[in-house]
């Protein structure tokens, strides 16, 4: 082997040691390879950097604010309010989140999607005392089978379909991967309701065992056109709410107490809740429910800009001994004051007659940046901002999901390319405002882009060098020059590898030696490259492999023994059914 070739193939097995083992960020260890590449002299930098400028990768980076769109609209959330209702039986909670989950992630890329659900789900989750433990593996597992039924469903396809228009100048059509996708899709779902199910773990909510001793009593008004009138109190799910109990509706005047879960609402009724400082954060994001005080619409920063925050009233306070009217405390700090809490107990009084006092806790909406102006200020003992649910601009979620339907339809009609279709459609996200340019620029993860930029200039080098060819020498020779049996060593690696590595570096990588089989045997090839796309995508036996299985890991308290209990035989069973169909569809 040529020194140059095996100083590569030393830093490809570095690589996969730096990652697997010592877990080092991707983005930093293929750069750093890159940047040897380049110093070695084996590619020029313009073939280094080729991955810069790869329509998949750009995709990627488009399908990214997309998906942001559809989540700061609440279009997601409606999503998971209306398919899951009230929980019966289990199995049927996770069927209604396996099935709308592959179907969305088969037109959008899963990882967002996967994002965007994981805060709704455990919401719900513990809204309704469901372990979310038991809802969110199958989320990222429907997930990725989803995804592999579209071109545009996962990054790894986008990917591969970039390499195959910059290498050999073929592109896939949107639904071509469907004819292994779909039945992988159908196999997994019919698995994972009846066997892998069983096996997911029943792991406490962080909710279930954290109490805080802080209650408030806060007042919020149904505001005109609001979702909730005409429901009833049980129908607009505001009885069983954790953690929060309706003590009264005020309705034109009238008090009405010991609430019937029967009772119908009306425009600007005025619910009083009391109950504990998370509980009461869960309110903000509740569509048409508003805080009642006047107060907060004269605020100047747009709600969705504000947060929930906690501040504890100095001794040297200038409103110590006012009431919160008196002391016009809006003016003052430019926040308002929801709710009040005294020594632990809820303060039962209208928050704007509260006189304060040294040692009362204040339930504030404020800007973003009012813990960074008060944190040191002596006016407060202790500020803090608590996480809280997003605002989201309902009124745009039908804008958004228009805006998707017609990326799917211009891409599958071949109007315009998909890398195309995406940008129009991220623009567009932007220009009808469903979600502002700042949220869409951070919404992009930035790290997944690197990495396969990288990766891509990476596996470029392996092609250029001549170790791709020798590797595949290797494969030859232990496989013999059977093209079926080529395939199958092909998948096992790649889905080894996956399991370790991200499955878009794994794809990059294995890419080369899938044309370099092809050429050695005299066969087409694209049965190679597909199976590379389905194995770098089947990733189930780890939570490191693939990124959404990271997302859920820690989200959902998982053991890493968990995947391998439940995804091993996922992966078999999308093993046999991807080496069985794929040289049917794609011959050899």
């Amino acid at each position: 082997m040529d020194p140059i070739n095996l100083f590569l193939l030393i830093l490809l097995l570095g690589a996969i040691i730096l990652l697997a083992v010592w877990n080092l960020p991707p983005d930093g260890v293929f750069l750093g390879i890159l940047i040897i590449v380049i110093l070695l002299g084996v590619l020029s930098p313009e073939e280094a950097l080729v991955g810069f400028s790869n329509q998949g990768m750009l995709t990627i980076g488009a399908l990214y604010i997309v998906a942001a769109g559809l989540r700061e609209t609440g279009a997601v959330q409606s999503v998971v309010k209306k398919v899951l209702g009230r929980p019966k039986r289990m199995a049927s909670i996770q069927a209604r989140i396996i099935a709308p989950i592959m179907l969305m992630s088969s037109v959008l890329n899963n990882t967002p999607i996967v994002a965007s659900f994981i805060p709704a789900l455990q919401e719900w989750a513990k809204k309704y005392r469901v372990p979310s433990s038991k809802l969110l593996i199958p989320l990222s597992y429907a997930a990725i089978l989803g995804g592999t039924c579209t071109l545009i469903g996962t990054s790894t396809n986008l990917i591969i379909n970039g390499l195959l228009i910059s290498d050999r100048g073929v592109t896939l059509h949107l639904f071509e991967p469907a004819f292994v996708g779909l039945p992988i899709s159908i196999a997994g779902f019919v698995y994972l309701m009846i066997v892998g199910r069983r096996w997911l773990p029943d792991i406490d909510s962080v909710y279930n065992s954290f109490k805080k001793t802080r209650e408030y009593t806060i007042e919020m008004i149904i505001k005109e056109g609001s979702p909730l009138i005409g429901n009833t109190i049980e129908g607009a799910d505001l009885r069983d709410l954790p953690g929060l109990f309706i003590v009264e509706i005020v309705r034109n005047g009238t008090i009405l107490a010991a609430v019937d879960p029967n009772e119908v609402l009306c425009e600007n009724d005025r619910l009083i809740f009391t109950g504990l400082v998370d509980s009461i954060a869960d309110l903000q994001s509740i569509q048409g429910l508003v805080p009642a005080t006047d107060q907060v619409f004269k605020l100047d920063t747009p709600r969705r800009d504000r947060h929930l925050v906690e501040a504890v009233v100095s001794t040297t306070n200038i409103l110590n001994g006012k009431t919160i009217k008196e002391g016009e405390f809006r003016n003052v700090y430019g926040a308002v004051v929801l709710a009040v809490s005294r020594r632990g107990s809820r303060v039962n009084k209208k928050v704007g007659d509260i006189i304060l006092q040294a040692g009362d806790v204040l339930l504030m909406e404020a800007p973003r940046d009012f813990s960074a102006r008060y944190k040191f200020s002596s006016d407060f003992l202790l500020v803090s901002t608590l996480a809280r649910k997003t605002s989201y601009n309902y009124k745009k979620s039908g804008v958004a999901w228009g805006i998707l339907l017609s990326m799917i339809l211009m891409a599958t009609f071949q109007i315009v390319s998909m890398f195309q279709a995406s940008f129009v459609a991220a623009g567009l996200m932007i220009l009808t405002g469903c979600i502002s340019m700042n949220h869409a620029r951070n919404s992009i993860d930035w790290q997944v882009l690197i990495v396969i930029a990288a990766a891509l200039g990476v596996g470029n080098a392996l092609q250029i060098s001549g170790l791709a060819t020798e590797l595949v020498e290797l494969f030859t020779g232990l496989a013999g020059s059977d093209p079926y049996l080529l395939l199958i060593v092909l998948y096992l690696v790649t889905w080894i590898l996956t399991e370790f590595l991200t499955n878009n570096a794994v794809a990059v990588i294995t890419f080369p030696f899938a044309i370099s089989l092809a050429v050695s045997t005299s066969t087409d090839f694209m049965p190679y490259v597909m199976v590379i796309m389905f194995a770098a995508s089947a990733s189930f036996a780890t939570p490191i492999g693939y990124q959404t299985n990271l997302m859920v890991y820690g989200a959902g308290g998982y053991k890493f023994s968990d995947f391998l209990k439940i995804g091993i035989p996922l992966n078999l069973i999308v093993a046999i059914i991807t080496i069985f169909l794929v040289p049917i569809i794609w011959p050899f």
